[in-house]
C-alpha cells in the first residue's frame, strides 16, 4: 500500500474515532465500542505483508524474515499516525480556536490526495505553493 493511502486510512480512523467520541459524549456511552477496533484490524490486515516462512526455517531466520517484511509496513503506519499527530498538535499548540481537529484532518487528507496524484513530488516536500491550510 502506498504511503498516501496509508495516511488517508489513518485519517479515516482518527476522524471516525473523533465522531465516536462526540456521539459517546452526546449519548452518554452510545455507539459501537468495537467499531474503532474493527477499522484498525482492517487497516492492519491490508497493510501487513503476507509472509511465507519455509518449513525448515530456524527461529532466528523466522524472526529476521518477519522483522524485515513487517518493518516497512510498521514504519508506514507509525509515519502516518505521527504526521497526523504533529498536524493536530501544531494547531492545538498555536491556540487557533477557529480550527477544529476535523478541519486539520480534512486538510491533511487533501494533501495526501495531492501526494497520491503526484502533484506534490516526494513525500518530504512542502505543500502546494501558497497553501494556507492548518499544516
Amino acid at each position: 500500500m502506498e504511503q498516501s493511502e496509508v495516511l488517508k486510512r489513518v485519517i479515516g480512523i482518527l476522524t471516525e474515532a473523533g465522531e465516536m467520541q462526540r456521539h459517546a459524549e452526546e449519548d452518554d456511552g452510545g455507539g459501537d465500542p468495537d467499531a474503532g477496533g474493527n477499522m484498525v484490524t482492517t487497516l492492519l490486515n491490508e497493510t501487513m505483508p503476507h509472509i511465507a516462512i519455509p518449513s525448515d526455517a530456524t527461529v532466528e531466520e523466522m524472526a529476521a524474515l518477519v522483522g524485515r517484511e513487517v518493518g516497512g509496513a510498521v514504519e508506514q503506519l507509525v509515519g502516518a499516525f505521527t504526521l497526523a499527530f504533529i498536524a493536530l498538535a501544531q494547531i492545538h499548540d498555536s491556540g487557533q480556536e477557529d480550527v477544529t481537529s476535523a478541519d486539520v484532518l480534512q486538510d491533511l487528507a487533501l494533501r495526501a490526495e495531492e501526494l497520491s496524484s503526484g502533484d506534490e513530488g516526494p513525500e518530504g516536500s512542502e505543500g502546494p505553493e501558497g497553501s494556507e491550510g492548518p499544516l
